[in-house]
């Protein structure tokens, strides 16, 4: 596995959607340990009521932790804000190098259950942000040494064990996984790598707290620092090696020397005794 004393990613500027918290703000903060400039994009410029960190509050610890930040508050759906979010961000820090695609919403019900308005915003918010942030960074991304594109969505899986109970949902990671696909094959002449990234077993966020779970199963859940670990290692891949595909954090870790995930644990006890994440059989 790279070490932080490679420094690997000292200098690129990267883009991380709804990196208030969570996935998002962790990867922040592994990548700022290699010096790397980061973008914190996300809603949160204020503290909310049930859930700890703004954009503010992480640029800080992006800072702290060697990198350098500049927070913007960013609703992913707003096309001329994402726009002004990456011209913002190549005008501080004179370029593009990564897009992190981790801003995103959930809702695990049925079809039948599903209001439409919901289904619309997991819409926007999964699917379409995808779409919209990586065409709004590609000019930047098309100058970059080694441009990346990572998005925060599963393996096709079309078993209907995964299609039947949230189909919904569904539908919106699955297509921010064809997108990895196709945009993968449309930016290779560019030499942007892009690339889709999930959890073998599932993440202690607030994510698996209030809509997927709840305290049982963030005992038996992983920290996300697995996640952030694995991005780095996909961000520091400087060729085309790697691109096109569906990553495991835990597979893309192994592949690079790590074999003991123990750590990673919330309770290291129940190590041997975590959730899979969804979509993973």
């Amino acid at each position: 596995m790279s070490t932080e004393k490679e420094n690997k990613l000292q200098g690129k500027t990267i883009v991380i959607t709804g990196a208030s918290r969570g996935i998002g703000r962790e990867i922040a903060l592994r990548c700022a340990a290699d010096g790397a400039n980061i973008v914190i994009a996300a809603k949160s410029a204020e503290p909310h009521p049930k859930l700890p960190g703004t954009i503010h509050s992480v640029a800080k610890e992006v800072e702290e932790a060697g990198g350098s930040a500049l927070a913007l508050q960013l609703d992913v759906r707003d096309e001329a804000a994402v726009h002004a979010v990456m011209e913002q961000a190549a005008g501080h820090f004179g370029g593009i190098d990564a897009v992190i695609n981790n801003a995103g919403a959930i809702n695990l019900r049925p079809a039948e259950a599903t209001p439409l308005k919901r289904f619309d915003l997991m819409h926007q918010i999964n699917t379409r942000a995808v779409l919209l942030c990586s065409q709004a960074a590609l000019p930047w991304l098309k100058k970059s040494e080694a441009g990346h594109i990572i998005n925060l969505s599963p393996p096709l899986n079309l078993d209907k064990k995964w299609l039947k109970p949230y189909i919904p949902y569904t539908v919106t990671k699955y297509g921010m996984t064809l997108l990895t696909q196709g945009l993968a094959a449309e930016f290779e002449q560019y030499g942007i790598a892009v690339n889709s990234l999930w959890p073998r077993t599932t993440i202690a966020t607030a994510a698996i707290e209030y809509e997927a779970g709840g305290p049982e199963i963030m005992k038996r859940s992983r920290k996300p620092a697995i996640m952030a670990d694995a991005a780095y290692e996909i961000l520091s891949t400087t060729d085309m090696s790697l691109t096109g595909q569906s990553l495991l954090d835990e597979d893309i870790l192994g592949s690079r020397g790590v074999t003991d995930f123990a750590s990673y644990a919330v309770e290291p006890e129940l190590a041997d005794k975590l959730f899979p994440d969804l979509y993973l059989d």
